[in-house]
């Protein structure tokens, strides 16, 4: 079999959404997938500062902030934040707008703390959740943003129509990546600079490389892994991801509770 890429969302592919545990079968996979002579990428909307905890576990490489951001064997090969104007004009906008930001840095992220007493206004079930995940991954408050670059802001809003205006303005320099409706009570997503995306950063990983595109094989769970899937020569869904991203999957594997990577390597002759 000639060398492969292979390309692995983060949360609800690699591991349970917010979280830094991936399951053993899908680490034992990684590591032969490895001895076989394949590469094995991080692809994540994750910013690089979140994927610490990941990157002890000898990945190839890291497509962090959707494609923002891209690191090959050490070497950053890509690097895009938002322009000053766009990041000011994002950020205000979304702010009007009643709208809760978390903006995503290289190192740290900062998330508007008023997103809590939202979530306690709805139950206790999602502000713990919420809690845990601003632990897991250290978000900080926004107080302590000193206005360093932004990659990416992900949006939590009490209502589409919120949104509306937001949309109108900044989408000539974005795209408004939303969501699968999970019950949250809310609208949430993310605003991504139209310069790059994940679909996008699995070609350029693959020309610095010079492994032909056809030869990727990639990992999602959600519409923010579209392009991704679409991009490479082989985009599988796992069992647990949004019903229109299985339907755009070359192949839909079991979830990650039930080992859907060591399924699918297995089953695609990666290791």
């Amino acid at each position: 079999m000639s060398r492969k890429i292979i390309f692995l969302d983060i949360d609800g592919t690699l591991t349970e959404s917010g979280t830094n545990e991936p399951p053993p079968s899908a680490l034992w996979a990684i590591d032969r997938a490895r001895a076989a002579g394949h590469y094995v990428f991080l692809c994540s909307g994750r910013c690089h500062g979140m994927l610490k905890a990941l990157l002890q576990y000898n990945f190839d490489g890291v497509v962090a902030s959707a494609g923002g951001y891209i690191v090959c064997g050490g070497e950053v090969i890509f690097d895009c934040p938002m322009e000053e104007r766009q990041r000011k004009a994002a950020m205000e906008l979304l702010k009007e707008n009643g709208v809760f930001r978390t903006v995503e840095c290289l190192h740290d992220s900062y998330t508007d703390m008023e997103f809590r007493e939202f979530l306690g206004r709805r139950g206790g079930t999602l502000l713990r959740h919420r809690e845990q995940t601003e632990r897991n991954l250290n978000i900080r408050p926004m107080q302590e943003y000193r206005g360093q670059p932004v990659y990416k802001i992900v949006f939590m809003s009490p209502a589409f129509e919120q949104l509306t205006e937001p949309r109108r303005l900044l989408l000539p320099d974005f795209d408004f990546v939303v969501q699968e409706d999970r019950g949250r009570g809310y609208v949430q997503g993310e605003l991504i600079n139209r310069k790059f995306d994940k679909g996008r950063a699995i070609k350029r990983v693959c020309e610095y490389y010079k492994i032909p595109q056809e030869d990727s094989v990639a990992f999602g769970d959600s519409m923010n892994d579209r392009e991704m899937l679409e991009s490479a020569g082989m985009g599988i869904c796992m069992g647990n991801g949004s019903q229109e991203l299985k339907r755009i999957a070359d192949d839909v594997c079991p979830s990650l509770r039930e080992d859907g990577i060591r399924d699918a390597f297995l089953k695609h002759g990666l290791i």
